[in-house]
């Protein structure tokens, strides 16, 4: 919806995918730690990475690839590579904040792991930046972009 209000097309780059109404990336690298809620803070650390996919937002003839995601949890932050009509911004730009209170407890289906319902906002720099190239300034850190899903594959590679 807030898309849509500031008049920006989403699309996928790489290997992301836009499904039903959420961006979905694959996980290319990374670790993490959970710990038992309440046990340490915080208690999601390590890096997650999507490598070769992201997303892009567009308006009349301009166009922002935002790519090569990295999450890191402990931080509560998203960095990723921003271009914009195919030429490089800024690369690891602090993309997303992440507010962790709304995360439910990690789930296991089988060999699956899930944790679920982290906020995701835009960043003050990534607001800065997008209201800079779209020539607006609708676009601000309190701007929820939705809530984040991470699913693991928790048996270990041969």
């Amino acid at each position: 919806d807030a898309l849509k209000t500031l008049g920006l097309t989403p699309g996928v780059v790489g290997d992301g995918k836009l499904e039903d109404g959420s961006l979905v990336f694959p996980i290319t690298g990374g670790n993490v730690t959970y710990f038992k809620p309440g046990t340490a803070k915080p208690y999601v650390i390590g890096q997650i990475q999507h490598e070769g996919s992201g997303f892009s937002l567009s308006a009349g003839d301009t166009k922002v690839e935002i790519t090569n995601l990295n999450v890191d949890p402990g931080a509560s932050r998203v960095y990723g590579d921003v271009a914009v009509n195919g030429k490089t911004a800024v690369t690891s730009a602090f993309i997303f904040q992440l507010r962790g209170a709304s995360l439910k407890p990690l789930q296991t289906e089988g060999d699956t792991a899930i944790l679920e319902g982290t906020k995701v906002y835009i960043s003050p720099v990534a607001a800065s930046l997008l209201n800079d190239t779209f020539k607006t300034d609708a676009v601000t850190d309190a701007l929820l972009v939705g809530v984040a899903k991470i699913t693991v594959n928790t048996t270990p590679a041969s």
